[in-house]
């Protein structure tokens, strides 16, 4: 047999060996470059497809020190929210590479932002009457003379959009197919609502008389939501009113360490080729 000593000193450098291996000891050199490549804090579950297991996707705060990702907002006036929203969403890449739009409720505004976060255009908004962040259940197939003006809100959250045609046959930017909520040229067949006038007012408060779709300028519509929607899908994120955007979307500050609130489960894939159809059977886009 050999050497007692030999032998224990070698079983106890395999030993050693293994626990580094498995990440259970480290030395201080190992230390000092894991510590500039740790995973960030949050874990979420993704389910796959029926009959396999749930995959578990890791999310990240960007980690002090990465270089960050900003929007750019020219010389637009933007609220701390939009700007919060639309910096997460350049610097996450939450928009998967597509155009988004900032919708914000509060300040009643529109801004269209290519794919890397440029600014192609601002404008003000139209926006539900009601306050409120949920649209009522099934209000997608309720006539508009049926919707009540408690009912009458934008809901916030993310959305998939895309250009299509209303029953009237002209473009709108569907945000929301369910409940009948689109982006689309500001309506003026009604003269008592005084829609054009209220776009025009530099009071939020004055926006606030759609049936929760979002009417914007006809020239802006045409030079800036088109251009940026044609031949692509994209993300409209409507800002909430009443809870934080930080609850509705999980989003962080562009710039700050990581931590567990930063965590947010991954955007969902656009489908390629998805066309949303206005089915005779549904109600007008809520105007």
């Amino acid at each position: 047999m050999g050497n007692p000593e030999k032998i224990s000193a070698l079983l106890i450098r395999q030993i050693f060996q293994g626990l580094l291996a498995a990440g259970l000891v480290c030395t201080p050199a190992h230390a000092s470059h894991g510590a500039a490549h740790l995973p960030g804090p949050g874990l979420a579950e993704a389910v796959l497809d029926a009959g396999t297991s749930p995959a578990v996707t890791q999310t990240q705060a960007p980690l002090a020190g990465r270089g960050s990702k900003r929007a750019h907002f020219e010389q637009a006036q933007a609220s701390a929210e939009a700007r919060h929203v639309a910096h997460w969403v350049v610097d996450s890449g939450d928009n998967l590479g597509r155009p988004f739009v900032i919708i914000d409720k509060r300040d009643a505004k529109v801004f269209v932002f290519d794919a890397q976060g440029q600014l192609r255009g601002d404008s003000p908004a139209l926006l539900g009457l009601a306050v409120g962040d949920h649209s009522v259940p099934g209000i997608g197939t309720k006539k508009l003379s049926a919707i009540r003006p408690e009912e009458r809100t934008t809901p916030a959250g993310r959305f998939v959009a895309n250009l299509d045609k209303s029953l009237k046959g002209e473009e709108i930017l569907w945000v929301d197919y369910d409940t009948a909520i689109s982006m689309h040229r500001v309506v003026t067949s009604n003269a008592r609502e005084r829609r054009a006038a209220r776009l025009a007012s530099s009071s939020p408060s004055e926006r606030r008389i759609s049936y929760g779709c979002i009417n914007i300028p006809a020239r802006f519509y045409e030079n800036v939501v088109s251009p940026a929607f044609t031949g692509t899908d994209g993300i409209v994120y409507v800002l909430p009113e009443i809870r934080s955007a930080r609850d509705v979307f999980g989003s962080y500050d562009v710039g700050e360490e990581a931590s567990p609130q930063a965590a947010r489960v991954p955007a969902q894939p656009l489908k390629a080729g998805v066309v949303r159809w206005a089915s005779p059977a549904r109600a007008l886009d809520k105007e």
